[in-house]
């Protein structure tokens, strides 16, 4: 299963554990699992197309996710995921 981690800044507006593992072979795959145990976090991280929202970040096993569109990007059972806030400015 993948372990998947949680920036504070989510924790705060979701009962979310610092860790969890999900059975996911891709990353929609995983944020539709989560939003099944933590309704409302996938549309947290997603907008209404599905895609991965402008101030969201996620990295699976060191790499920023490459398909923000559809969030195909494959897990493994040994993945590690981090979704965090995106920081942007000028």
């Amino acid at each position: 299963m993948a372990r998947v981690s949680f920036t504070p800044h989510l924790r705060r507006f979701f009962d979310l554990p610092d860790v969890c593992e999900l059975e996911a072979a891709t990353v929609a795959d995983l944020v539709r699992g989560l939003d099944g145990r933590w309704p409302g976090l996938g549309f947290y991280i997603t907008d209404e197309q599905g895609r991965l929202r402008q101030h969201v970040a996620v990295w699976v096993d060191g790499t920023q996710v490459e398909d923000e569109e559809r969030l195909g990007d494959a897990l493994t059972a040994d993945s590690v995921v981090h979704i965090l806030q995106a920081l942007s400015g000028g």
